[in-house]
C-alpha cells in the first residue's frame, strides 16, 4: 500500500506545476456540472456506505448524502469557481541599497487530507487545495470509500482533464486500511503538509505521527461550541439560540457547554428538553460530546456566578473552537468578545456559523484550533499558500 500512496503522492505533486488560475476555474465549473450528471451514480455508492455502515446516529447523518446534500456539492463548486484566484502579490518595497523586496505566495505542493466518514468533506478539501493551486491527496475511512472514490473518479479527476489539467492532481488512497492514513503522514518529501479531520484522540495521534516525519498538519482534533447565557440575556432570545446551536448532531462548532449565569432569567432544562438534549457530566469540563457515539445527543450544563467565570472556563477548559454570549448588556458583550482566545467569538448568535462557507462564502478545509501564528478558524484557500520573498537588485548591493 505505501508504494501505491507515494505514487499518488508523487503523481500529485507533479501536476502542481501545470495548474493555473484559469484552468482551475474551468474545472471547478465543470466538476459543478459532473455532480449533477452523476447523480445517480454518487447517490447509488452513498446508499452502499450507509448500509454497510456500522455507525452512530451522528456519524450516519454525516455520511448520508440525500439529493439536496448532492446538488449541494455542485452548488458549492459553482460558487467556489465564481470567487476570486488567490492574490499572489502580498507586499512590496526598495530598500535604500536600492533592492526591490516583493512578497509572493506560492503554491504548497501536494497536500494531504485525511478525514473520517464525510464524502462531502472530498469535495471541500479538494476544491480548496486546486483552487490556491496546490494538489490533493486525499484519504477517507472506509465507511466513505464508495462514495469518495466515485466523487473523486466521476467527477474531480474527468473534470481536470476537460479543462486540460492533469487529473493526477487529485490523488485518493484507496484502501480502508487505517494504515494508508499513517503512510500520508510520513511522506514529507512528497506531502509537506496534511489536514488531518476527525474525531479527537484518532487525529491527535496523527498529528503526532506526522511530527516524527516532519510532516506539518493542520489538524481539527476537537471542537465544541459553547454558549454562555448572560445575566442581562432575553429568554426568548436564549432559548431560541440554544435551539439553534443544536440543530444537528456529531457536528463540531454544535453546542457543548451551556454556562448560565445564576442572576440570568432564563430556564434552560426545559428547552433541552424539549429537543431530546440530555444534560451529562463528563469526566472533563470540555469532553466533545459530537465525538461520543453512546451519547451524541447530550450537553454539558453549568451555573457560573459571573460573566469572568464564564469566560475563564471557555478559555481553559475548552479546545477553543468558538463561544458564544447571549446578553443585551453591550458592555459585557464587549468583555466577553474580548477576553475569550478561541477561533470565534459570537454575541447573540451561534456557534454553528463556525464554518468556512458560513462566514466566508467559501467551502473550508477544516477548522484550525492552534494557539500559533498562521491560519486560524475556518482554513479556506486564501490560507493554503506559502510565503515567498523575491529579491531583485542590480549587482551592486552587499551586507
Amino acid at each position: 500500500m505505501r508504494a501505491e500512496v507515494e505514487l499518488e503522492a508523487a503523481a500529485a505533486a507533479a501536476a502542481v506545476a501545470e495548474l493555473t488560475d484559469d484552468g482551475v476555474t474551468q474545472a471547478l465549473e465543470r466538476a459543478a456540472v459532473l455532480v449533477g450528471e452523476r447523480h445517480d451514480a454518487i447517490a447509488a455508492a452513498n446508499a452502499e456506505d450507509v448500509h454497510a455502515a456500522d455507525l452512530d446516529e451522528g456519524a450516519l447523518d454525516r455520511l448520508r448524502l440525500d439529493d439536496t446534500r448532492i446538488a449541494a456539492l455542485g452548488t458549492q463548486l459553482a460558487e467556489l469557481a465564481a470567487l476570486p484566484p488567490l492574490e499572489r502579490a502580498e507586499d512590496a518595497w526598495q530598500l535604500e541599497n536600492g533592492l526591490h523586496v516583493e512578497v509572493v505566495r506560492i503554491p504548497i505542493g501536494a497536500v494531504g487530507a485525511n478525514f473520517e466518514a464525510r464524502p462531502n468533506v472530498a469535495v471541500d478539501v479538494a476544491g480548496q487545495l486546486l483552487k490556491s493551486l496546490n494538489g490533493a491527496v486525499l484519504r477517507t475511512g472506509g465507511a466513505a470509500l464508495r462514495t469518495v472514490t466515485v466523487l473523486v473518479d466521476g467527477v474531480l479527476r474527468p473534470a481536470l482533464t476537460d479543462a486540460g489539467l492533469p487529473s493526477a492532481a487529485v490523488g485518493l488512497v484507496r484502501s480502508p486500511d487505517r494504515e494508508g492514513a499513517r503512510i500520508l503522514v510520513s511522506l514529507p518529501d512528497v506531502l509537506p503538509l496534511v489536514i488531518l479531520r476527525g474525531s479527537g484522540e484518532t487525529t491527535a495521534a496523527l498529528a503526532r505521527e506526522a511530527a516524527q516525519h516532519g510532516v506539518r498538519t493542520l489538524a481539527h482534533a476537537e471542537g465544541g461550541g459553547v454558549l454562555y447565557i448572560g445575566a442581562g440575556a432575553d429568554a426568548a432570545k436564549a432559548e431560541a439560540l440554544i435551539a439553534a446551536s443544536l440543530d444537528r448532531l456529531g457536528v463540531c462548532n454544535r453546542l457543548n457547554l451551556l454556562l448560565v449565569d445564576r442572576d440570568a432569567k432564563v430556564d434552560v432544562e426545559p428547552v433541552l428538553e424539549r429537543l431530546g438534549i440530555a444534560v451529562r457530566e463528563p469526566e472533563r469540563l470540555g469532553h466533545e460530546w459530537a465525538n461520543d457515539s453512546e451519547h451524541i445527543s447530550s450537553v454539558t450544563l453549568r451555573n457560573v456566578d459571573s460573566l469572568d467565570e464564564a469566560v475563564a472556563l471557555a478559555n481553559r477548559e475548552t479546545s477553543g473552537l468558538a463561544a458564544s454570549i447571549v446578553t443585551e448588556d453591550a458592555a459585557d458583550a464587549k468583555r466577553f468578545l474580548d477576553s475569550y482566545r478561541g477561533t470565534a467569538a459570537y454575541w447573540n448568535a451561534t456557534t454553528r456559523f463556525t464554518d468556512g462557507f458560513a462566514l466566508t462564502g467559501s467551502p473550508e478545509t477544516g477548522i484550525n484550533v492552534d494557539r500559533v501564528p498562521g491560519p486560524r478558524g475556518p482554513v479556506t484557500y486564501r490560507d493554503l499558500y506559502l510565503r515567498q520573498y523575491r529579491v531583485v537588485g542590480d549587482g551592486t548591493q552587499h551586507r
